[in-house]
């Protein structure tokens, strides 16, 4: 589920996954769809 958080007046989508911020919700809840904390592909 993506968690929303208000930051410097705007309103951020957080994966509560990993704790990534997106600006749109949309994209958020395709990355959590996607997310895997086990192994981020930014460590291969």
């Amino acid at each position: 589920m993506v968690a929303t958080t208000e930051k410097d007046g705007a309103t951020w989508y957080r994966c509560e996954e990993c704790g990534m911020l997106f600006d749109v919700e949309s994209d958020a809840e395709a990355h959590e769809e996607n997310c895997d904390t086990d192994s981020p592909s930014y460590l291969q």
